[in-house]
């Protein structure tokens, strides 16, 4: 762990970012981080600074803005047949997410099997649709209080491809904003797909608990040393 300094907003790739500086030399990973919806890049932040100094972390804003400091990867409408998202508008920053990956990869000379995306809430599905739509930008994803697109399965790598990717979900139990199902079926999926992966569930609402933080660095520290 080290003292983080953010630099300022960048525009001058396909997303606009927040980015460290690494204390030790040239970064030996990449780790990109998706905020939720109706947040901004700043919210994974606490999360970024908790990482070595050899870790290059991006905090990339979603590309909709729905108000100030307000931002998210595509509109979702909630009803009783669950979120109903903007199918059109996700594929569109699917695709940005997917060219924005590979501009970072070549800025920061770090290699797709020493990058990892992982997101919060919405910015978990846009990692996991990145993962398992273009395994060969990522060498994981985490998804975490956030679900599966099950729309983008016409779109899923083949079995090859995805056996070189690996996955890392967590969920709270009492989840009222995605219900605890969503982790099910996203572990579910995985295991279909033949996508090794990490399943963990904790006490606790729509969020990060300091439990599924630790979780997931121990994971991101195995998939990249």
């Amino acid at each position: 762990m080290n003292d983080i300094v953010w630099s300022a907003l960048r525009a001058d790739l396909s997303l606009p970012f927040r980015t460290t500086t690494s204390a030790t030399g040239p970064a030996k990973r990449l780790l990109i981080l998706l905020h939720g919806v109706g947040g901004n890049e700043t919210n994974l932040a606490p999360l970024g600074s908790a990482l070595a100094s050899d870790t290059r972390v991006i905090l990339a804003r979603g590309p909709l803005v729905l108000g100030p400091a307000q931002h998210a990867w595509f509109q979702v409408s909630f009803g009783p047949q669950g979120p109903r998202p903007d199918l059109a508008a996700a594929e569109k920053s699917r695709q940005q997410l997917a060219t924005f990956i590979a501009e970072l990869q070549a800025e920061y000379s770090v290699a797709p099997y020493k990058t990892v995306v992982a997101g919060f809430s919405q910015g978990g599905i846009m990692s996991a649709s990145i993962g398992l739509t273009r395994p060969e930008l990522v060498e994981g994803f985490g998804i975490l209080s956030g679900r599966i697109l099950p729309e983008i399965r016409p779109q899923v790598a083949d079995r090859a491809a995805l056996g070189k990717v690996q996955g890392f979900i967590s969920h709270g139990r009492d989840d009222t904003k995605l219900v605890v199902e969503w982790a099910h079926r996203a572990d579910e999926m995985l295991t279909e797909l033949g996508v090794a992966h990490e399943t963990r569930l904790y006490p606790g609402d729509h969020g990060i608990t300091p439990a599924m933080q630790q979780d997931f660095f121990a994971w991101f520290e195995r998939l990249t040393r």
